[in-house]
């Protein structure tokens, strides 16, 4: 096969993007943020996810803020989270003055091991944030029935989880709060771009004023009071209105994009399947009681050594295949922000084997076939 060139990620415009950006500007004459397009994008999430309260972010860090605000985090609180995940979903907590207590992540799912949060809490715990690794949904069950009994706050950093669902109920729509991503590497995007999704109705009001830079200006645009003012901690948590122009296009078209790269999962699994069957390397644990998103394909390798020489032999193809997470409890700032509780086994072995292939909506089958080939070149 002829060689090919393949990015890791490739952002891409799927219908009407580019002219809601100039209606935006021209027709609405509204570009700074909770815009048509803004308000059209928060009804689209409330709508099409459940959730009583959408709010548009500038990014998921962003949201993880707000929902560290919300929560009441301050100094000496501490947060329950997996080590392996994005900074941002420890920063949100430390900025506060809370402290992420890291625990490990499940062998199968990546995710956080939710029969490791009872032995992690203590007097100080406040919250827990459960991380949908790949899409692929925590066993939320258990983690909100512990929540329930200590009366603890549960944030779904669900930034790679939209449209993957846990019993039928979609990822962000289960915990108190949820954070979703725009992100250009997730699969609906903005550029840059989050929003906060409020499934506890009584966090809402406050939401909206943290949203607002700490005003009561959304009650004011409501009618519900004559000014608006200064009545709370906040900041400029809103993306502009062409950011979100662009994103209510995509939102149009999720369920194509969904679906396409889901295909592209399914595709990638029944290549690399004699991988696992002949136990050179291991493909994304499936759940059959949980739908994914098709976000993320991923390969467990045999070693930090072999996966060094795969990433190799990929480039040598013209193939950008990358790691993902290096676990937050070994960094300099979880060392110095954050406390570790239990061993961190399976964080440390799975983050120094684990390997991303490239998975994009216009990647065509020819491109898939190509990665693929190359893959099991390199375990011939």
């Amino acid at each position: 096969m002829e060689k090919m060139k393949i990015p890791f990620n490739k952002p891409f415009i799927v219908g009407k993007e580019l002219y809601n950006i100039s209606l935006a500007v021209i027709q609405n004459t509204h570009m700074s943020g909770n815009g048509p397009f803004g308000k059209s994008c928060q009804k689209w999430l409330e709508e099409r996810l459940g959730c009583p309260k959408a709010l548009l972010t500038h990014s998921c860090t962003a949201a993880l803020e707000m929902s560290a605000i919300l929560a009441g985090i301050g100094p000496g609180d501490e947060v329950i989270m997996p080590s392996f995940t994005f900074v941002s979903t420890a920063n949100a907590f430390a900025l506060r003055g809370g402290i992420p207590v890291f625990v490990d992540i499940r062998p199968d799912t990546l995710n956080l091991d939710e029969n490791l949060i009872e032995s992690a809490l203590s007097k100080n715990t406040k919250a827990v944030v459960p991380v949908h690794y790949a899409g692929l949904a925590c066993e939320m069950e258990p983690i909100m029935e512990i929540a329930g009994q200590l009366n603890l706050i549960v944030i779904e950093d669900a930034a790679q989880g939209l449209f993957s669902t846990h019993k039928e109920q979609y990822l962000g729509t289960i915990g108190h709060l949820g954070c979703l991503s725009f992100h250009e590497t997730k699969n609906i995007i903005s550029g840059e771009g989050g929003a906060l999704l409020i499934n506890d109705v009584e966090f809402i009001q406050r939401a909206e004023i943290i949203w607002e830079k700490g005003t009561d200006r959304s009650r004011f645009h409501r009618g519900e009071v004559d000014k608006y003012t200064w009545v709370d901690v906040g900041s400029s948590y809103l993306p502009s209105e062409l950011v979100s122009a662009f994103l209510y296009s995509q939102m149009e078209e999720a369920e194509r994009i969904t679906k396409r790269r889901y295909e592209i999962f399914e595709k990638y699994f029944k290549l690399l399947s004699p991988l696992q069957e002949k136990g050179h390397a291991r493909l994304p644990a499936l759940n059959p009681r949980f739908i994914h998103n098709g976000h993320i394909f991923y390969l467990i390798t045999g070693s930090e050594k072999e996966r060094r020489k795969l990433i190799s032999h990929l480039k040598d193809r013209g193939i950008l295949a990358v790691f993902h997470f290096i676990p937050l409890h070994s960094s300099p700032a979880g060392k110095k922000f954050g406390l570790t509780r239990g061993t961190m086994k399976n964080t440390e072995d799975l983050s120094e084997r684990l390997l991303r292939l490239p998975l994009f909506f216009e990647m065509t089958d020819e491109e898939i076939e190509y990665v693929a080939e190359a893959v099991l070149e390199f375990y011939q």
